[in-house]
């Protein structure tokens, strides 16, 4: 109740403030308030899972069916924005590891830009540190929010004034259960098929497809999206335990400076995408940003930006990263010489 009640405070004070993604990173900032002074809430991981799937039918509901042709069509452009970030990543976590400020490939999979909670499990996988990778995975997700949600403010801020929140608007619900249906069974399908990231990834792709079709529409209330809101702020921030931050304290401030330097230059691959293609500066940031695809998506529903060209690079990157990260780390580390240590 404390944590409900202190997400509720923070995000009304966001949503007062215009704030992009507020019903995000209220109840984000309260789950962290909450886990660091040794506050101990657990939920069922289904609900979790269902607000995945959630997340994943609305980037189902904003990216067009054409997301495939886009991508062929701007083959090129896709293939320099994703393989920059994946590069940029590579070299920071190689570097941190060469200066021993953090053990053996631990940074490499902390500096890993594909979603969090994978990279966490496919590093505990290949012996890593698992603790750092997470704080590290974690502390960039809500770092990558917290900017990408101001830059929307600030780039975004000649797009008029937001339209008043209908919480409770008129549904259909035939649309509304089917769509309750894709976000159940859509993470299922992946569970059984093992496929990393399904949870929203699977119901991404079988929403734009049936949606493309007719066969169905997908119906997301506001009061859903911000439940659902809540539940992916929770996952991250409920991870900023006090023996988490314990054990990050000492790598801290090596933590805190590569991730800006990651920031930073993806920051300079979206001035690149602005300047040599003419996207808008906006979307080119948040198509870029090395954070979690579920929060970026949050933040683009709640912004003036090309949400299709945002998705279509978040997704390609990390699919990329699910395949070519562990043939990635394990060649860096082999080159840096720290292959078998933790």
């Amino acid at each position: 109740m404390v944590l409900i009640a202190t997400s509720a405070v923070v995000g009304g004070v966001l949503v007062w403030g215009h704030a992009p993604a507020a019903l995000l990173l209220g109840p984000l900032i309260a789950a962290i308030v909450i886990a660091s002074n040794g506050g101990k809430v657990s939920f069922p991981v289904p609900l979790f899972v269902i607000a995945q799937g959630i997340v994943g039918c609305l980037i189902a509901r904003m990216v067009p069916a054409s997301i495939l042709g886009d991508i062929a069509q701007h083959w090129l452009l896709f293939t320099i924005g994703v393989l920059s970030v994946v590069a940029a990543s590579c070299v920071l976590g190689w570097v941190m590891g060469r200066m021993r400020l953090l053990p053996g490939t631990t940074a490499l999979w902390g500096s890993s830009p594909g979603a969090a909670s994978i990279m966490t499990l496919m590093a505990e996988e290949y012996g890593a540190d698992v603790r750092l990778v997470a704080f590290m995975q974690y502390f960039r997700v809500l770092a990558v929010a917290g900017m990408a949600a101001l830059m929307a403010h600030f780039l975004g801020a000649g797009a008029g004034p937001a339209p008043a929140t209908v919480w409770f608007p008129a549904v259909d619900w035939v649309s509304f259960a089917e769509t309750i249906v894709l976000a159940i069974v859509g993470p299922y399908l992946a569970r059984l098929l093992r496929i990393p990231a399904g949870a929203f990834l699977v119901p991404m792709v079988i929403g734009i497809v049936l949606a493309h079709f007719g066969l169905m529409k997908i119906e997301l209330p506001t009061w859903l999206l911000a439940g659902a809101y809540a539940l992916v702020g929770w996952n991250i921030g409920l991870r900023f335990t006090r023996p988490l931050l314990i054990h990050a304290a000492r790598s801290l401030p090596a933590i805190v400076v590569f991730t800006l330097i990651l920031i930073g230059l993806c920051a300079a691959i979206a001035g690149i995408l602005v300047a040599g293609a003419g996207v808008d500066p906006l979307t080119a940031y948040l198509a870029t940003s090395p954070g979690g695809v579920d929060s970026v998506a949050i933040i683009s529903a709640s912004s003036p930006v090309d949400v299709s060209f945002v998705m279509a690079m978040q997704t390609v990157r990390l699919i990329a990263v699910l395949f070519l990260g562990p043939a990635l780390t394990k060649y860096l580390a082999t080159r840096a010489g720290f292959a078998g240590e933790a």
